[in-house]
């Protein structure tokens, strides 16, 4: 049975194909760490951990630091951790996004100094959700906390975001999925890698129906057209 962990359904088995794969090693002279799977932490050990990321930092000493970065998401607040852990570090912080950066890792991807999309990546944010069990009482406390979550999920969004606070307001509401190409857009993620090795799967689709209009979108229209807000949220939003 698959792990039901968003409202758009096609997205589930991406997430549970995901395979578990952390480590961090010298690259050159850069640092790498890989992160793919879930976060948080976990008995088994099949999950990333802000603990985790605490001791792969612990004797960092180049100037750089890659993230690779293939995730559904996990615990919001090693999430959160995560990104702080990564944004106040010294070292400069590239992150490329290799697959799916969503939920809890679309809060670590926004550590980057640079952020990268691989091609056919996506991106995706969403309110934070949790089980409750007890009195009304109970499950306000736990309705309030969920709220300043979610508050506190769009600042750290914002901090890239190049639109209105009730923009991303109304897209973690949504649950949005970006693929790489909308993600630097909206200014949440600095370009696509458009690099290709020649065993690179190709691009699905939607995909690479996106990146011809898009050549065409340039060619037939030289002026820069700022979009109203309406238009920003007709043209980002995904329903469930």
């Amino acid at each position: 049975m698959t792990l039901k962990r968003f409202k758009n359904e096609k997205y589930n088995n991406i997430a549970s194909s995901i395979e578990h794969e952390f480590k961090a090693e010298a690259v050159g002279d850069s640092t790498e760490i890989t992160i793919y799977g879930d976060i948080g932490e976990s008995w088994w050990g099949e999950s990333i951990s802000a603990n985790d990321i605490k001791e792969a930092l612990k004797n960092v000493t180049s100037d750089s630091i890659v993230v690779r970065l293939n995730s559904p998401g996990g615990d919001v607040f090693d999430g959160i951790t995560i990104y702080n852990q990564l944004k106040n570090h010294a070292a400069k912080v590239t992150i490329y996004v290799d697959g799916l950066a969503a939920s809890a890792a679309s809060i670590i991807a926004m550590a980057a100094d640079e952020l990268i999309m691989n091609t056919g990546s996506m991106l995706m944010i969403h309110e934070a959700s949790t089980f409750t069990w007890g009195t009304k009482t109970d499950i306000k406390k736990t309705l309030n906390a969920l709220e300043g979550i979610d508050k506190s999920l769009a600042d750290i969004y914002m901090i890239r975001y190049q639109g209105e606070r009730s923009e991303i307001d109304t897209m973690i509401k949504n649950e949005t999925w970006f693929t790489s190409s909308e993600a630097v857009e909206v200014g949440l993620a600095d370009r696509v890698n458009d690099e290709v090795d020649s065993d690179e799967e190709d691009l699905d689709a939607e995909e690479f129906k996106n990146n011809i209009l898009k050549k065409f979108r340039n060619t037939n229209d030289p002026t820069t057209i700022t979009a109203s807000s309406n238009n920003l949220l007709g043209k980002f939003k995904r329903q469930a």
